[in-house]
């Protein structure tokens, strides 16, 4: 049997690998893959094609620029495929900004003339994908007992928040930010974490991308609970740019900052990938949502209060 060669292109897939118990069986990753620390020893097989510091209108100006000229926002480094010979690869086709594209891959696989990898693209649209997609990488690696395994487990712990908070009665109002400049609140699996966690989502459709949001829609909505987590950044990076929400009209009088109930969470290693640590998102929610019913344990490292 052949011994397998696993490139992970998304960091939530070098997460799946690598709690399915195969993390001696990658050869390579991503840029953004940094989850186990163990994995960042790993070869880089990909890149931006644009620069990644500035504000976050500054890199929404420059993924928009690449998007019009129908260019992927990310290159592979078809070479370094070609020396880690590869027997799989793992992609998706979900989000152009969010990771490697499934045709940028392909085109980077044609390049390669001593392998054919199998390519595993994953497409988590809603929770019930992600789930799909640990089962596909699973099915694809020979693993599947497994992968069935590590989602039940997930699933039986993201259950139990569900139902404590079920039975509380009370479910605030809540906005989650995905982008602060422009605005944009959380799509795909997001209204549906808040939901298990006993909030109501106040932007956004289970299983939808995540959709822009004025500034008018959100005073007029008034969320008591506010999470500001931006795609790919740390607490410490969206700490920089709250200023730009804190001095706009009307943001004072809203319920959730009246009440100090605004946060920055991490939605670099949380929320926005889609793999086993969808549960720690859950719960960093829950601790939001509800804090006098839960307590994980998260605060400081997984979020932070906003003062007004």
């Amino acid at each position: 049997m052949t011994q397998q060669r696993i490139v992970s292109l998304i960091a939530s897939s070098t997460e799946i690998v690598c709690a399915l118990g195969l993390m001696d069986k990658l050869v390579g990753r991503s840029h953004e893959c940094d989850f186990p620390e163990s994995v960042k020893a790993l070869p880089q097989c990909t890149g931006p094609k644009f620069k990644l510091d500035g504000t976050s209108y500054e890199i929404d100006q420059r993924v928009k620029a690449l998007v019009q000229e129908a260019l992927s926002v990310y290159r592979v480094d078809a070479q370094m495929l070609e020396e880690l010979k590869p027997t799989h690869i793992i992609t998706q086709s979900q989000c152009e900004v969010c990771a490697v594209s499934i045709n940028e891959v392909e085109q980077a696989v044609c390049e390669i003339t001593s392998t054919r990898p199998v390519i595993v693209s994953l497409e988590p649209n809603a929770l019930c994908d992600v789930w799909s997609d640990i089962r596909k990488i699973g099915t694809a690696l020979g693993v599947s007992a497994r992968a069935e395994e590590l989602i039940s487990s997930l699933q039986r712990e993201m259950d139990k928040i569900s139902q404590t908070s079920a039975n509380l009665g009370s479910r605030p109002r809540v906005a989650y930010v995905e982008w602060i400049d422009p605005l944009m609140a959380g799509g795909n699996w997001m209204p549906e974490l808040v939901k298990m966690a006993g909030g109501r989502s106040l932007f956004g459709q289970d299983g939808k991308h995540s959709p822009w949001l004025k500034w008018d829609e959100l005073l007029a909505a008034d969320p008591e609970v506010i999470v500001i987590a931006p795609c790919g950044f740390d607490i410490a990076r969206t700490r920089k740019e709250t200023d730009l929400l804190l001095g706009r009209d009307g943001w004072h009088e809203l319920s959730a900052v009246r009440n100090d109930r605004v946060f920055v969470a991490d939605g670099n290693q949380y929320f926005n990938r889609p793999g086993p640590r969808l549960l720690e998102s859950l719960q960093i929610l829950a601790e939001l949502v509800h804090p006098d019913s839960f307590s994980f344990g998260h605060e400081g490292s997984g979020w932070v209060k906003v003062s007004a």
